[in-house]
């Protein structure tokens, strides 16, 4: 009886045993069967997507809001076309595979190993659009005929030939500067010394003037004599001087251009970046302010363009080389001048921003204002408008902004500062001689474009809080909303004459992106204001239709 039992016992084991195994060779086989099938099945593509393909000029019908078919990958560019269209471009797992046989495409595991993710790959410039733009009645109104006291400097009609001549003028002793011989013909003279004899009243330059492009010129191209150290400020900042006794202010790359500034960081301690200088110029024009001066990108040799020409000695002692050989160097400034923080070529090629710099304080005094909404630059204080409910009402009866068009400016300059995401305006500046009838010069914009994820809404607060714009920068904006004159289109085609442009493009495609939703944001504060108040507009233009 026993025996019997441990037979059927060890029937049942050697049964369940069995069981076990025909198991796990289902399971095995099944596994196999799934790695056999593809994951996501394939499915034809819609026909517009055909048609963009098949004819480069077709631009499918996109929906922002659609979700992508589900025969197709997420797109891992999202773009406008040259004439400002979305488009979506997508590739099926043949064509990923097709494109890393050919080389064309690295894997991903290897790409990220050998270099950072990089940025959507820019797009072609629309210079139509930005021709388009300018000759558009908006930007060319007749204004008024200027008078002798509207320019800045004036050059004297009759000059004796002994003060033509003057060691003032003729320099030729001082080694590396051209001599310099001075006439009564303004087309003789420098383009810097033109610029700054073009200088009115009401703009800082004349879009049409030749000498613009001149100017450009000299700044990314002519010989630089000296670079010394440009004293105050908060960070490292040079003077360059050329051979005509022309000058530029210096700015050095702190940061790749698809770097976000840290949101952790207060805007009092973030970097400037070069290419926000060439930025806010660039978009300063396209806005028609012109109170921006020009400012154009450069490569520059950090050994023989500064160490071996540089004059300033505390300057000179910061340079060094870094482990991997590149030339590096960090001055003196409040901060970031230090090893730590330091500015480095590849190996000697550094990016920079050179700005043209505005006639000597002693030719043409300039008077500085602190903003009515500067910040508090405190990281525990507010300012006072950011507490006051009718904070404006009490602006408004403070000179210079009780008259006039002082108020309409301040706005202006919150308007350009929004679109560029600048929250550092703590003053701006005037010519002395025009008194309180001019223009606000834009200066110091090095801490633009830092963000382009995140919007900050409080730098429009001279807006929202005063409701009050002008109708010419009104009428601008709108046009610049409309798809023939796309803001990030004619944006990218003003960059796109930049010499830097051949390195990479200056604005990320984000950034320029962030430029088009924000402009929204301004209209729509306007039109809220509108809908409560009456006298929102300042017209500015009476006599455009």
């Amino acid at each position: 009886m026993r025996w019997c039992t441990r037979g059927r016992v060890r029937t049942l084991c050697l049964g369940l045993a069995c069981l076990s195994v025909l198991l796990h060779l289902l399971l095995v086989m099944l596994t196999l069967s799934v790695y056999q099938t593809p994951c996501e099945p394939h499915s034809q593509l819609p026909s517009e997507t055909i048609r963009a393909l098949a004819d480069p000029n077709a631009a499918p019908r996109t929906d922002s809001h659609r979700e992508a078919p589900s025969g197709l990958r997420q797109p891992r560019v999202s773009s406008m076309d040259v004439g400002g269209d979305h488009q979506v471009v997508a590739q099926t797992r043949e064509e990923s595979s097709a494109l890393k046989q050919s080389g064309i495409v690295e894997p991903l595991g290897e790409m990220a190993r050998a270099r950072p993710v990089s940025s959507p790959q820019p797009l072609k410039p629309n210079l139509t659009k930005l021709e388009a733009l300018f000759q558009h009645p908006l930007f060319k109104p007749p204004g008024p005929p200027l008078q002798e006291d509207d320019w800045l400097l004036l050059v004297k009609p009759k000059v004796k030939e002994n003060e033509l001549e003057s060691p003032h003028w003729l320099s030729a002793s001082e080694e590396g500067y051209d001599a310099v011989h001075l006439n009564n013909d303004i087309e003789t003279y420098p383009p810097w010394l033109r610029f700054h004899l073009g200088i009115t009243r009401w703009q800082l330059y004349d879009p049409n003037d030749p000498n613009l492009r001149q100017l450009e010129e000299q700044l990314t191209s002519h010989k630089i004599v000296s670079a010394v150290q440009k004293t105050g400020g908060t960070q490292l900042k040079l003077v360059m001087s050329f051979p005509n006794y022309g000058q530029s202010l210096f700015k050095p790359m702190k940061q790749d251009r698809d770097d976000e500034t840290n949101y952790n960081l207060y805007y009092f301690s973030d970097f400037e970046r070069h290419n926000a200088e060439i930025g806010a110029y660039h978009l300063d024009r396209i806005l028609g302010f012109r109170r921006v001066p020009p400012a154009v990108g450069r490569l520059v040799d950090v050994i023989t363009e500064i160490k071996d020409i540089t004059t300033d000695r505390k300057l000179a002692k910061t340079f060094f080389n870094s482990p991997v050989g590149n030339t590096c160097f960090y001055g003196q400034c409040s901060y970031y001048c230090s090893t730590e923080h330091a500015v480095c070529g590849r190996p000697r090629a550094l990016e920079a921003s050179m700005a043209t710099m505005l006639p000597d304080l002693s030719l043409a005094p300039r008077r500085s204002w602190r903003s009515p909404w500067r910040r508090s630059y405190s990281r525990s204080k507010r300012a006072q408008w950011e507490t006051e409910k009718d904070y404006c009402d009490t602006v408004k009866k403070t000179p210079p902004y009780n008259q006039g068009t002082r108020l309409v400016d301040v706005i202006d300059m919150a308007i350009l500062d929004f679109l560029m995401s600048n929250m550092d305006r703590h003053h701006y500046e005037t010519f002395e001689k025009f008194g309180n009838i001019t223009f606000l010069i834009h200066l110091d914009n090095g801490r633009a474009f830092g963000r382009f994820s995140k919007d900050e809404p409080s730098i429009l607060a001279p807006l929202e809080q005063c409701c009050r714009v002008r109708r010419s920068t009104l009428m601008k904006l709108q046009l610049l909303a409309l798809p023939q004159y796309r803001l990030s289109d004619v944006m990218r085609a003003s960059l796109s004459q930049d010499p830097l442009t051949a390195v990479a493009p200056l604005l990320s495609e984000p950034h320029l992106v962030a430029l088009d939703r924000r402009l929204a944001r301004v209209l729509k504060v306007v039109g809220h204001c509108q809908e409560q108040y009456s006298n929102v507009i300042y017209n500015d233009i009476p006599d455009y239709p």
